[in-house]
């Protein structure tokens, strides 16, 4: 048994706390964010955290982690109070973070990620880097991870990516994990992957933390849960003693509505997009390997329609996003938006074109955490006449529209001048969100719409694309969550390598099947 994995053997939830954070409380300007909460953490336990955006549980989580200072309370690990100052202060307590932003350098080997920070050195100049790969491999077959650990992480799947970032914690040392929506880019098979890898871990003595807004992976995987709500804590209570409709009753304070919005029947005549033998080259340069390319796709889009796209990630999601907002340009074949060719076109282009896009990952493509968060609402709109008039922005414009999305999709914050990135992550989502659904688009291209949102605000978003459905505009929905999948879609694309494996309808198939398509088993 690796040393890494073995400190503790197996322990009972008998013995003394190994976390206590008392009087927790953490403002950012107006915004408090943490109000004297207690959270307490038992050694070999998995306890999930949920809430709505905005309640205070990444906060708290970043405070135990030393990215935060509290401005009041103090924290106890083994039954010692400490002074938690930064990252470095966290490890060496045994405390790991995976956060939901993976902080792995994209140019570097998943070996080199891991050793990072801790490395050994041979004949003390040299890094020992075959002493390192061995210990790592033993710990990656403990826990059933294939990790590639001389590939650089940017050439790596997604979830690959995750297993490098849990290897990396526990090669430094960590007995407790904390994983901030650890499932919120993975596919069915990854997820229950990692599920099982938890378990393992907790059966070996760690203890894990586990934020999330899935309620039913909560429900599955989680000893306890502790629920927050406005940066307070309002219960912690043992998985068997609640159920998923109590815990989202907790999170947002009120009875949680059953009500589904009515589809519009509406029958397709001539497509709005067209992609006829769509190919791009691999990120090598070339067409004769699949890494990052699309490979001859075909694909009719329609108005009144959402079109689901599902695939395990690295199979060209990304890619298809890319070249349908211009991110990307094709090698071969067609592109028609409403009878108009757009290969060649740029990103401004398809905007001009009433194509909304509501990218995967907001950070590097959704919004710019420096500027201000009223300026975050027009990013792609500041030259409409309603926000510009001579090249000057109209300012009360620009704040009348960002204080109405605001309200309209209850985004939680301080000031509206305040930056972007003193916002929560599921906040974030919902400013771009409101800003891409704005302004009447034909089509609406969205990828990972609700990823990192809680469950009254992913209902919202639902509740928006079946509207933009019913009034005859085109969705092409790019999800990992295959029930969000089910519940949106009228068409499912399934992609694999590149190519379109198959095109279901939700309602003649089902997950199972999906999922064969998804890897490859079988192809319809």
């Amino acid at each position: 048994m690796n040393p890494i994995l073995s400190n503790y053997g197996n322990t009972t939830m008998t013995q003394a706390p190994i976390v206590q954070m008392q009087g927790i409380s953490k403002s950012f300007g107006n915004v408090r964010a943490n109000d004297a909460v207690d959270f307490t953490l038992q050694r070999g336990e998995i306890h999930a955290i949920v809430g709505e955006n905005g309640a205070g549980k990444s906060t708290l989580m970043k405070i135990l982690y030393g990215l935060y200072q509290p401005d009041t309370g103090e924290i106890s690990v083994n039954e010692q109070t400490v002074k938690i100052t930064s990252p470095r202060d966290a490890m060496r307590l045994g405390l790991g973070m995976i956060q939901q932003h993976f902080t792995l350098i994209p140019a570097f080997t998943s070996l080199q990620n891991i050793i990072l920070g801790k490395e050994t050195c041979k004949f003390r100049t040299f890094i020992d880097y075959q002493k390192a790969e061995t210990v790592i491999t033993e710990l990656a077959e403990q826990l059933g991870f294939d990790v590639p650990l001389n590939t650089p992480i940017e050439s790596l799947p997604i979830g690959t990516q995750q297993h490098t970032e849990i290897l990396k914690v526990l090669y430094h040392g960590a007995e407790i994990l904390i994983m901030d929506e650890p499932t919120a880019v993975l596919v069915p098979q990854e997820i229950e992957g990692l599920f099982t890898c938890m378990r393992g871990l907790k059966r070996d003595g760690k203890s894990i933390i586990i934020i999330t807004h899935k309620l039913d992976e909560v429900m599955d995987i989680a000893d306890t849960v502790t629920v927050m709500r406005g940066g307070k804590m309002i219960a912690t209570v043992p998985i068997t003693e609640t159920h998923p409709q109590q815990l989202a009753e907790l999170m947002i304070g009120e009875p949680v509505s059953q009500d589904t919005i009515e589809r519009k029947e509406i029958t397709h005549h001539t497509p709005i997009l067209q992609l006829e033998g769509v190919t791009t080259k691999s990120e090598d340069g070339t067409s004769d390997s699949f890494s990052g390319r699309l490979d001859s796709i075909n694909l009719d889009i329609f108005t009144g329609e959402i079109v689901g796209i599902a695939g395990v990630e690295g199979n060209g999601q990304t890619e298809l996003i890319e070249v349908l907002t211009g991110l990307r340009q094709i090698q071969r074949g067609r592109i028609t938006l409403d009878g108009e060719s757009m290969v060649g076109y740029s990103t401004a282009e398809f905007r001009e074109k009433l194509v909304a896009h509501l990218p995967a990952d907001r950070h590097r493509h959704g919004v710019s955490l420096k500027s201000r968060i009223d300026e975050n609402f027009i990013v792609g709109k500041h030259k409409q006449s309603l926000f510009s008039r001579n090249a000057l922005l109209r300012k009360r414009n620009i704040r009348q529209f960002a204080l109405n999305a605001l309200d309209k999709y209850q985004i939680r914050l301080g000031s509206i001048s305040d930056k972007m990135r003193t916002l929560s992550g599921g906040n974030q989502q919902k400013v771009v969100v409101a800003r891409e659904l704005s302004g009447d688009p034909t089509l609406i291209i969205a990828a990972h719409p609700t990823r990192g949102l809680d469950v009254h605000a992913a209902k919202f978003v639902h509740e928006r694309l079946i509207q933009a459905r019913n009034r005859e505009k085109a969705v092409i929905l790019v999800s990992s969550e295959l029930d969000e999948l089910f519940y949106l879609s009228d068409r499912i694309v399934v992609m694999y390598k590149g190519q379109i494996a198959g095109i279901v309808k939700p309602e003649e198939t089902n997950q199972q099947e999906l999922g064969a398509l998804m890897l490859g088993v079988n192809e319809k």
